[in-house]
């Protein structure tokens, strides 16, 4: 299917002058995605890039072999190099079932990148290791070329998920990253409490130490009914210099409420795909007063439970229907405010501890019982 749209390109080329220029103007090439297509090898990646990318491609989306019958690395160190040549100004990197263990280091990526994320990808030991020098002499003058300092890693922002390779290790390669601003862990079973208390940003003999630069911060299991007791965010318990958002989700929201007190420039907390009691979010925010920012995405809310009301002996038969009368127009306000104020008592317990935050509630839920 890939080849038969490349035969197509070929003979549109072949029309006229006109048309040529408009199948190879880089305008076109600027967002290049083939996650969609299964059967992406190296050959065609080479024939994409002599053929088509150059200095317009900004975001560039591939699917690896991993999850293919003929598995295997398509990725070559001589490819990437090509592509950093080529397209000087590539800042979006997206790898989705990529086999990246063939390749000596992180650092024969194009040093363009801004933005990288690995999806269900297979790892090295010492791929996150930056070395002094560049891995290859042609990098660091592309590096100049899209903007990054001398020959350090540019990237941004670092999205792992499902990546089952990524260990404490990996964690700890990434301090030297000077500008990793934003690093998202989802469903990396490997790391560990103590991996991200080793990592966190703290004062040390030489200056503050660890992830210094990072601002936003994501951990979450969703996934794999075995990891439940992992709890890496219990690592976030030493505290962290300098980190003002934290997002977690599923089985490390509870863990990381109870750490999240510890971290002292946070202004910003969402949670996500987990189940959660009024009480147990009222417990956590009374030591988050700096916060400015509370968003709740996905999330199934368990209400307080109200003891039953007492019956009288006598006299209460004219206030039933009353009470009646009330609970129906209690019913029909929460069924117009469910959307974005699924439990009110919360909204309003909240208001009253984080004045100065930004409730956001979005596709969440009320757990109503059935008892």
């Amino acid at each position: 299917m890939m080849m038969n749209l490349f035969v197509v390109f070929y003979f549109v080329c072949r029309v006229c002058k006109r048309w040529k220029r408009l199948v190879k103007d880089q305008r076109l090439w600027r967002l290049v995605d083939l996650t969609a297509w299964k059967g992406v090898t190296s050959r065609i990646l080479w024939l994409l890039l002599r053929q088509y990318l150059g200095c317009g491609l900004r975001c560039l989306r591939l699917r690896g072999l991993l999850l293919s019958a003929r598995g295997g690395s398509f990725l070559s160190e001589s490819w990437l190099r090509s592509l950093s040549s080529k397209c000087p100004r590539l800042s979006q990197l997206y790898l989705l079932h990529a086999d990246l263990r063939s390749l000596s280091s992180c650092q024969i990526l194009p040093l363009s990148l801004r933005v990288l994320e690995l999806r269900g990808c297979e790892l090295p030991r010492e791929f996150f290791i930056q070395s002094p020098e560049p891995a290859d002499p042609s990098q660091a003058s592309s590096s100049v070329r899209g903007g990054a300092s001398g020959s350090g890693i540019a990237v941004e922002r670092l999205v792992l998920n499902n990546v089952p390779s990524f260990t404490d290790q990996h964690l700890q390669s990434l301090t030297s990253w000077e500008r990793l601003s934003r690093l998202e862990l989802k469903d990396t079973f490997r790391v560990t409490a103590n991996g991200l208390r080793s990592c966190a940003a703290k004062d040390g003999v030489c200056g503050v130490e660890g992830l210094s630069g990072l601002k936003f911060l994501e951990i979450g299991i969703t996934g794999r009914q075995g990891y439940q007791l992992q709890m890496a965010s219990l690592g976030l318990g030493a505290g962290w210099l300098g980190l003002e958002e934290l997002s977690l989700g599923g089985k490390e929201v509870g863990p990381g409420l109870l750490c999240a007190s510890r971290l002292k420039d946070l202004k910003s907390l969402c949670l996500w795909a987990c189940t959660l009691s009024e009480m147990q979010i009222v417990r956590s925010c009374r030591m988050l007063r700096g916060l400015r920012r509370l968003e709740f995405l996905d999330v199934v809310f368990q209400p307080r439970q109200c003891p039953p009301a007492e019956e009288g002996e006598g006299g209460g038969g004219a206030e039933e229907p009353e009470r009646e009368e009330a609970a129906g127009r209690d019913n029909e306000e929460n069924e117009t405010l469910d959307l974005n104020n699924p439990i009110p008592s919360l909204r309003r317990s909240l208001a009253v501890l984080l004045p100065s935050c930004i409730l956001v509630f979005t596709e969440c839920s009320v757990q109503i019982s059935t008892d």
